[in-house]
């Protein structure tokens, strides 16, 4: 994590949240950063909401408040003050019936769609939102939007634990690497299409800003985007960022993600694109994903439209992408290694549809430890672009990414070269680690896309000894055992 949020007090308090949260009953990560989420956008809009007012009434105009009438005890500045059962009866109402709220916002509304109060220990609860209350992190006085950023990443490392059908975060050091290599633009139109807790898309959006920023504001540690015009800014909250995810919980981790980057106007819902139809179908610049690949789908509940006889969710994503890039588009997605060399019908058509139609910019080998402790299956990454044909592949081989590959995964810097995978992609060279296989060894292989495949064979010389040497050193060695028993026979 940045420094200004290590070094911040917002750190402490994070762990002091989840140290109350596992304390009292609360053990499941997802279930308290679920909590958390809902208590501090409570706190937040409580906070804009008073801000709003202000400033409206310095304009001399009328401002109508979330919080007018039924909703005025659902106010941040109420809940903070209660304790025992009336904060807790309170909240459970709150999360039930805060969507209902007419002036509630988009975000405010699907976070609190089908939410419930699930800290029920009242000691516990009253402690969580008492540190919640003394955490300043909407002070943009005191922090920037990084910073509060960060915060909630912070917040979400403590997920722990795979998900069900093979879901899992995406470590963030792998996420930034892939969208170094594709690097977004400020004109593109990004999906995940299973976002999960929207990693990819706050990534591509931060790296936008990064490399639309003056030197001046780099120097003084803003990443800030300042060299963007108001209409490209406007196009990036509003229109640039997508996502969809099929888990209501794991959406509103994403949204609540996204809300404190900047993006609460972002188009992320919770929507299943594998099995519902969609009303707009849309096209994007640039797709980046992890999507589940542990699970199947009921065949009679598949998009007809994907065209893929399978019903493997890796497949079925990688169709999905593919038909859902414009021409000149790029995808840059992580499939188990079994996408690269299964031999079904499905897997065959997925490979030879990438390879004729598309230009493979190059299939990236990981180590099977990259995903522990949440699974230890072996993945690679593919970057491509839709249009054209593809040549010849470039394969890279990551063996670190700079942790050790075990469940622990520890820092591990002596073995890590995946920090130069930008570098190497830039240059496309053969090397230690990368290699490349022509179109026509790829179609010899059955279009067969995993890296060790191609991987050429080196043969190091070794320097023996001369026979005759050998053979005078084993003759002197029998003439000294013959004397020896020579003695040996004087003795006896």
């Amino acid at each position: 994590m940045p420094l200004q949020f290590i070094n911040s007090d917002l750190k402490q308090q994070i762990d002091h949240v989840m140290d109350e949260l596992w304390a009292g009953g609360v053990n499941n990560p997802m279930t308290a950063i679920e909590q958390v989420s809902y208590l501090m956008f409570l706190k937040s809009i409580t906070e804009l909401d008073e801000y709003q007012f202000k400033i409206t009434e310095l304009s001399g105009k009328a401002y109508e408040s979330i919080f007018n009438d039924k909703g005025a005890k659902f106010s941040w500045r109420v809940i903070s003050r209660l304790s025992g059962d009336e904060l807790y009866n309170t909240l459970t109402e709150s999360f039930e019936h805060l969507h209902e709220l007419p002036n509630l916002s988009k975000t405010g509304k699907t976070l609190f769609k089908q939410a419930h109060l699930k800290i029920y220990n009242r000691p516990t609860l009253k402690s969580v939102v008492s540190i919640i209350d003394g955490m300043d992190f909407n002070n943009t006085e005191k922090y920037d939007t990084d910073v509060k950023g960060d915060m909630y990443e912070y917040l979400l490392n403590r997920i722990a634990a795979a998900g069900t059908n093979g879901q899992f975060r995406t470590p963030r050091h792998i996420i930034r690497t892939m969208v170094e290599i594709v690097k977004p633009k400020p004109s593109d139109i990004i999906l995940d299409p299973a976002c999960g807790t929207t990693g990819f898309l706050i990534e591509a959006y931060k790296y936008i800003l990064k490399t639309n920023t003056s030197k001046e504001e780099l120097a003084n540690g803003h990443a800030s985007g300042d060299e963007l015009t108001q209409a490209q800014q406007e196009f990036l909250r509003t229109k640039a960022i997508n996502g969809f995810d099929n888990d209501a919980e794991m959406i509103k981790v994403g949204i609540m993600n996204l809300y404190l980057h900047d993006l609460s106007q972002s188009n992320v819902i919770n929507f299943d694109p594998l099995t519902l139809p969609e009303e707009k179908k849309r096209k994007y610049d640039l797709v980046l994903a992890n999507p589940p690949f542990a699970g199947t789908i009921n065949p009679d509940a598949i998009q007809e439209d994907i065209g893929l006889s399978t019903t493997k969710t890796e497949l079925l994503f990688l169709k999905y992408m593919y038909d859902h890039l414009v021409d000149g588009g790029r995808c840059a997605v992580i499939v188990p290694e079994g996408v690269l060399f299964g031999s079904t019908g499905a897997h065959k058509k997925m490979r030879e549809l990438l390879l004729d139609t598309c230009k493979i910019d190059a299939v990236v080998s990981l180590p099977s430890g990259v995903f522990k402790p949440y699974a230890g299956v072996k993945t690679a990454i593919i970057f491509y672009t839709k249009g054209g044909k593809t040549d010849k592949v470039w394969f890279y081989e990551v063996t670190g990414d700079g942790f050790t590959l075990d469940d622990k995964r520890q820092a591990d810097e002596k073995h890590n070269n995946l920090k130069d995978l930008p570098v190497a992609y830039e240059k496309k060279e053969v090397g230690q680690h990368s290699w490349f296989a022509t179109h026509e060894q790829l179609v010899a292989e059955d279009y067969n896309l995993t890296a060790s495949r191609y991987k050429p064979v080196t043969f190091e010389q070794t320097n023996h000894r001369d026979p005759k040497e050998i053979i005078a050193e084993v003759q002197k060695i029998e003439n000294e055992i013959v004397e020896g028993l020579a003695i040996l026979s004087e003795k006896i």
